[in-house]
């Protein structure tokens, strides 16, 4: 089985990142792991000319960027998205990815799909001490998966983590939420 995980932050080696490593080690013993940074992907934003709800493809010139994600969520059984919060919401890059997504999403027909049968997780953080906040997050990327039939399986919130130093003594707490997945 497959696991892809995602930095869904722009920074590659922030505390974001941090997290998805200690997920990545913790399943690399299960499953055939690979992480992906949404920051590593160049694509411009959705401008909503809705052709996807016609023909269950994007016409933009740069759709084989958004393509070559999703067949990455196709080739995995098992998808974690680790997003921070970015004024109390997912990061921008991250919401304009899930825009671009609208062509395999089942809110209209013709859509495009990926394989069923997917497990999604949901990790969030945050700096301040509010876990309403991270369970903002968390919904949106519930909402996102929902849409693509992705099986909400789990989630975790964690609040206080700003730079990845902080990450170490919630070590245990990600560990053992990777015991469910």
């Amino acid at each position: 089985m497959k696991a892809l995980i995602i930095n869904c932050s722009p920074v590659r080696t922030g505390a974001t990142a941090e997290i998805v490593k200690i997920i990545a080690d913790e399943l690399r013993s299960r499953y055939d792991t690979k992480c992906i940074c949404i920051d590593d992907y160049e694509f411009s934003f959705c401008r909503g000319c809705r052709a996807c709800h016609k023909t269950a493809s994007c016409v933009m010139s740069d759709a084989q960027v958004i393509r070559d994600v999703m067949n990455e969520f196709d080739n995995a059984d098992i998808i974690v998205s680790v997003a921070p919060s970015y004024w109390a919401d997912i990061p921008g890059q991250f919401k304009s990815f899930i825009d671009r997504v609208t062509p395999w999403c089942n809110t209209h027909e013709p859509h495009a799909a990926i394989k069923p049968g997917k497990k999604g997780y949901a990790v969030a953080l945050r700096t301040g001490p509010n876990m309403p906040e991270c369970e903002r997050l968390i919904g949106s990327i519930e909402h996102f998966y929902g849409h693509l039939e992705i099986e909400c399986s789990g989630h975790l919130g964690l609040t206080s983590i700003e730079y990845k130093e902080q990450v170490g003594p919630r070590r245990q707490e990600i560990i053992d939420f990777c015991g469910n997945i």
